[in-house]
């Protein structure tokens, strides 16, 4: 179902998806409320949703959406701008799994790209299953999976930097493990989310406005400092460098993702070592297992987000799969784990 109140963009996404053989529209409406007046009975297995709606925007619409018919949702932006980018970060937060550009004309510049993301996109996302909103508490009958547990928290040496990564459900995820941290959190924090390159200032923006902490995307050569996370700018790599600076990087995608996890990972592990503290949240793929594998070889403590949790168990799955998880949690008790470890508190 595309969701598109300017007939021209709508008309535009319908050929768009229409050129691909593994979709097929299933409504074109103007409205989120005609959206709601459908759903029930053309019961798509993804919608693509407009921010900027008429009446209901797409952020409401995106609430009562997953409230009620629970479906997977892409959002379509068409700016960049900051109220925008407010809207559709919230509306990941209340259940849309990502956001892609919208596209502008069939002779702009990119178009093709932009096409071929949109599409991508929503075949992906239509095949992860969704359920009704619900709070991220930890059922006392949901027991998480602890893999081998280690000796690193009773080392005297403490972590001195940790790396997050996360894809497709990471905002909301994110936003509840870092919104758990106090402004004076001791070291500083790495962060990769998968997002299309043009949300990333927006992205980093709208976690700036959620938490103490102070969030942006990093520079290179800069000196991280404690309590400030750093995220990867779009389509660049984020690492650390041996003498302990930021490294922005343009090399070429690592299976597919730039930024890579597995290369924030593995850059902690040979810079750090015993003092890295590596976390992977929900996310599809297998990117960040890999290097999150060699930071634990490397002696750092590894924690991935639980499957009774994640939006969508790939990432995590495929780091508890190799060896490379400490620990695997429910969303709600990562943050307060974190923060135990890194005040040298233990579990």
């Amino acid at each position: 179902m595309v969701v598109e109140d300017s007939l021209v963009v709508r008309q535009l996404l319908v050929h768009i998806i229409a050129r691909d053989p593994r979709l097929v529209v299933a409504a074109a409406v103007g409205s989120a409320e005609e959206a709601l007046r459908e759903i029930g009975r053309v019961q798509p297995d993804v919608i693509s949703m407009d921010i900027r709606l008429p009446g209901m925007d797409g952020l409401e619409a995106t609430r009562r959406i997953m409230s009620d018919h629970p479906t997977p949702i892409v959002v379509i932006a068409g700016s960049v701008e900051d109220e925008s980018l407010k809207i559709s970060m919230n509306a990941l937060r209340a259940g849309a799994l990502t956001v892609v550009e919208k596209p502008v004309g069939l002779t702009s510049a990119g178009f093709d790209g932009i096409a071929e993301t949109i599409c991508t996109q929503l075949y992906i996302m239509s095949q992860v299953p969704v359920v009704r909103q619900r709070s991220f508490a930890w059922r006392p009958n949901a027991q998480p999976a602890l893999v081998q547990k280690r000796d690193w928290e009773r080392s005297p040496l403490r972590p001195s930097i940790m790396g997050i990564a996360a894809s497709t459900g990471g905002p909301p995820a994110l936003a509840k493990v870092l919104g758990a941290f106090p402004a004076d959190f001791p070291i500083p924090i790495l962060l990769v989310q998968h997002m299309g390159a043009p949300f990333m200032e927006g992205f980093a923006s709208w976690l700036n406005g959620l938490m103490p902490l102070e969030v942006r995307v990093a520079r290179d050569q800069e000196i991280p400092a404690p309590g400030k996370v750093y995220v990867a700018p779009g389509d660049r790599h984020l690492l650390l460098s041996p003498a302990g600076t930021l490294q922005i990087s343009a090399s070429p995608a690592l299976a597919s993702q730039r930024p890579s996890a597995t290369l924030l990972f593995q850059s902690m592990a040979k810079t750090v070592g015993s003092r890295g503290l590596g976390v992977i949240l929900t996310g599809m793929g297998e990117d960040g297992a890999q290097g999150i594998l060699e930071l634990r070889q490397a002696g750092g403590y590894t924690v991935a987000e639980d499957e009774s949790t994640a939006v969508v168990y790939g990432m995590p799955a495929a780091a508890v799969r190799m060896g490379g998880v400490s620990a695997s949690l429910p969303l709600d008790l990562i943050g307060p784990r974190l923060l135990r470890l890194t005040r040298g508190d233990g579990e």
